[in-house]
C-alpha cells in the first residue's frame, strides 16, 4: 500500500511539474512546432510598417545594408547589429534567406531577438534551410509571405522564393509569372530590385525555370540588380552576359556585409564593411 501511494505521488508531482513548465514555455514538446508569440510573429508586416514611418522622398539616394545566411551565427549577429547601427544614412537591412539552420521556429526567433536591436527595420526572403521540416510554416508564421513586394523611395523591391530543390523542382518555384507581373507594374516606380535566396546559376535553382526567370529580369528596363544569398560569400557579376547584375551576399560567419546605395534610374555603388 505504501509503495502504491509513493508511486502515485511521484507520478502526480511529475505531471504537475511538467504542466507548470509547459505553461511557462520552459518545455517545448516538439522542435517542429511553428507557432510563435504575437510579438514575434508577422515580422515582415511590422517592419514594413516601421519603414513607412521613415520619410525619404522618391528619387532621393537610398542606402541599405545587404547580408544573408545568419543561420546559427548568433555571436556574429550581435557584432553585425552593433556595426550596422554605426553606419550613417541606412534606411533598412535586407537578409537574403537562411535565417535558420534547421527550419526551427526557435532559431528564427533567436535571430529576430538579435536583429530587433537594429535601429532600422529589416526585411527577409526565405532560404532553403528555412524550409527544412516545418520551416516553411514557421517562416510564414514568424515573418510572413514567401513572395511579396514593397516600394520605398521610388524603389520597388520584389522578394521571391527561388528554393526550387526544396519543392523537388516541380516547375513552379520561383513563381515566374508572379515575378513578371511585379516587374511589369512600374506605376510610381523609378527603379526595381529583385531579391531571392538561391541565385539562378546555382544547381539548387530549378533548371527548367532558369531561362524564363533570367529573361524576365533581362526584359525589365528599370531593374538595377538582383540580390542573392545561399553561397555564403560576396560576388558581383553578370553570369548570363545579358546586362543583368547579380550580387551575392556575405554570410554572417564571414563578418562582412555590403552597403548598397542606389540613385537615379540604374546608378548604384557598393561598399563592403568588416565587423
Amino acid at each position: 500500500m505504501t509503495s502504491f501511494f509513493s508511486t502515485f505521488s511521484i507520478r502526480f508531482l511529475l505531471g504537475t511539474l511538467l504542466l507548470s513548465l509547459a505553461g511557462c514555455e520552459w518545455v517545448e514538446f516538439s522542435p517542429n512546432d511553428h507557432r510563435a508569440p504575437a510579438e514575434e510573429s508577422h515580422l515582415t508586416r511590422k517592419n514594413l510598417a516601421r519603414l513607412e514611418q521613415q520619410t525619404l522622398p522618391p528619387g532621393d539616394t537610398l542606402r541599405f545594408v545587404f547580408t544573408g545566411d545568419s543561420q546559427r551565427f548568433y555571436e556574429q549577429a550581435d557584432d553585425f547589429v552593433e556595426s550596422v547601427n554605426q553606419q550613417p544614412g541606412i534606411s533598412f537591412v535586407m537578409v537574403a534567406g537562411d535565417i535558420s539552420d534547421f527550419g526551427l521556429s526557435r532559431e528564427m526567433r533567436w535571430v529576430n531577438e538579435k536583429l530587433s536591436k537594429l535601429r532600422v527595420p529589416y526585411l527577409t526572403v526565405i532560404g532553403n534551410h528555412d524550409q527544412v521540416a516545418n520551416g516553411r510554416a514557421a517562416y510564414q508564421e514568424i515573418f510572413g509571405p514567401l513572395n511579396y513586394t514593397f516600394t520605398y523611395a521610388g524603389t520597388r523591391f520584389i522578394m521571391t522564393d527561388t528554393n526550387g530543390r526544396e519543392y523537388n523542382f516541380n516547375g513552379r518555384i520561383p513563381d515566374v509569372p508572379w515575378v513578371e507581373q511585379q516587374l511589369a507594374d512600374t506605376v510610381g516606380v523609378q527603379r526595381q530590385v529583385v531579391m531571392s535566396h538561391v541565385p539562378p546559376e546555382d544547381p539548387d535553382f530549378d533548371p527548367t525555370l532558369r531561362p524564363a526567370y533570367t529573361a524576365a529580369l533581362r526584359n525589365a528596363p528599370r531593374l538595377v540588380f538582383e540580390l542573392n544569398g545561399h553561397r555564403h560569400d560576396f560576388h558581383i557579376g553578370q553570369p548570363f552576359d545579358d546586362g543583368v547584375t547579380y550580387i551575392n551576399s556575405f554570410a554572417f560567419e564571414k563578418r562582412q556585409y555590403v552597403v548598397l546605395t542606389v540613385w537615379g534610374q540604374k546608378q548604384f555603388r557598393l561598399k563592403t564593411i568588416a565587423f
